[in-house]
């Protein structure tokens, strides 16, 4: 079977597509092993990067493990596979965050009152303490972004902000969040946050608008940073680094350290 090349639309989701009808008809067996990356990217007429994205996926639902220095093996999905061929990409989730939190921003400014701004006082207070605890800092953040989407008094767009948030507890923002997630990406998204409330305690719009983009934009290219860096190391230990886990959702091998949100 050729490889086609892709389109520009949700190109994880196609090469991911292509790569697991590939696999499914024999053309790559499990046990062997995956051409390597540079030139499945070259076939594709991707990046790596997007390439490494729709191997993410491919991890996630079994059809791939990716080990240093060895290539990428193709591998047997348990039954039923964890299917990730509906969930919009992690990266795209967070530039459309970008642009709806920023604006939700700005319009909250002139808005935040006093008690408003203790609670987000809290909240980051909060996610300082938890910093090791991943499902606590992640509520925490959680409530962080819902308060200040809340200000604005419309359901509807509290309702788009609570969705994409959501999303990070898909099988695939599952995966990229135990890779990438680290204290040292934490402790950026507080300085982040703390941005933030203090634009939003000037009650400057402009700056507030600012602030929030800044935040989502960087965690954004904190991912694809690490995306762009490949395979690092095989993290493998015997905890579950996340629920997801539990169903079958194994671990790609890439760097541990990367953006929170």
């Amino acid at each position: 079977m050729p490889i086609n090349a892709i389109e520009s639309r949700r190109l994880y989701l196609q090469i991911a597509g292509q790569l697991r009808s590939l696999i499914v008809n024999g053309e790559f067996p499990s046990g062997s092993r995956l051409p390597a990356e540079r030139e499945l990217a070259r076939q594709f007429g991707v990046s790596r990067p997007s390439l490494r994205e729709a191997l993410i996926a491919l991890e996630v639902e079994g059809y791939v493990d990716v080990r240093p220095g060895s290539g990428v093996l193709v591998t047997t999905p348990r039954w039923p596979a964890p299917d990730c061929s509906d969930e919009e990409g992690p990266l795209e989730i967070m530039r459309a965050r970008c642009l709806l939190e920023a604006e939700i921003a700005a319009e909250a400014a002139p808005r935040m009152k006093p008690k408003d701004l203790a609670v987000l006082g809290e909240l980051l207070g909060e996610m300082e303490k938890r910093a090791t605890a991943a499902s606590s800092r992640l509520d925490a953040d959680r409530r962080f972004h819902l308060h200040i989407a809340a200000k604005l008094a419309n359901n509807v767009l509290l309702r788009l902000v609570a969705d994409l948030l959501d999303r990070r507890n898909s099988l695939l923002g599952a995966q990229f969040a135990a890779h990438f997630d680290s204290a040292r990406t934490w402790a950026a998204v507080l300085t982040e946050h703390r941005k933030i409330v203090a634009a939003l305690a000037a009650h400057d719009p402009p700056e507030a608008r600012q602030a929030m983009h800044n935040h989502l934009r960087r965690a954004h290219d904190r991912w694809a940073r690490q995306l762009d860096r490949g395979v690092k190391s095989n993290v493998r230990t015997g905890r579950k680094r996340h629920a997801g886990e539990e169903n079958g959702v194994r671990g790609l091998a890439l760097t541990r350290s990367g953006p929170a949100e």
